[in-house]
Order: C-alpha cells, then sequence, then structure tokens
C-alpha cells in the first residue's frame, strides 16, 4: 500500500516496490536464506519454479503448444527438447488409457 501510488504493474512475478523486475541474484540469495532457515538442504533456484511449473502443465495435458508459448520459446523444438521425457511419460499414460478404453471392443 505504500508504493500504490508509484507502483506499475508489469505482471512480474519477482518485482520491487514500483513494480520493475528484481534482479534475479536477489531473488536467488533470498531464496537460499529461506531455504536454510527452513532447513531444506536441496539445491532450488528460481528457475526450478519454472521447470516444476512446466511439469505441472504437462501432468495436467496442457498441450505443448501452448506451453511453449507460456514459457517464451520462439521454436517448438526448444520446449520438446527440454521436457521430452516428460511428455513421453504421458504418451505412455495417454497409450495405456487408450488401449483400456478399446480393449472391450475387440
Amino acid at each position: 500500500m505504500k508504493y500504490r501510488l508509484v507502483y506499475n504493474d508489469q505482471n512480474f512475478i519477482f518485482a520491487d516496490n514500483t513494480g520493475h523486475p528484481m534482479v534475479m541474484k536477489q531473488v536467488a540469495l533470498r531464496l537460499q536464506r529461506l531455504m536454510k532457515q527452513m532447513k531444506i538442504e536441496k539445491h532450488i533456484t528460481p528457475h526450478s519454479f519454472r521447470h516444476t511449473h512446466t511439469s505441472l502443465l504437462i501432468e495436467a495435458g496442457a498441450g505443448i503448444k501452448e506451453i511453449q508459448e507460456r514459457l517464451g520459446h520462439s521454436d517448438i523444438n526448444t520446449t520438446m527438447n527440454i521436457y521430452a521425457h516428460m511428455t513421453k511419460n504421458i504418451e505412455k499414460k495417454t497409450s495405456h488409457k487408450f488401449s483400456e478404453l478399446t480393449k472391450g471392443l475387440l
């Protein structure tokens, strides 16, 4: 509320008091301090949240084209190369579901 008159919302996830993007090093250091306080010994970076978000989208059945656009990849192959292992798991599940669905038809 203190900065509401000067805050310019630009839809950044990590923004300073005026709405401008925070320096990623600052976000990473703050995250490391929080992890230490919580006694969590995993290596997590702000970029880890991007991968988690994408993994959850894939698990939820979001299309790879929508994911590509959401991540801002200019080429869908970039998205496919990074998340190919996850999409293969989804393809297996889909294949299994289809087999179960058509089992009684033959």
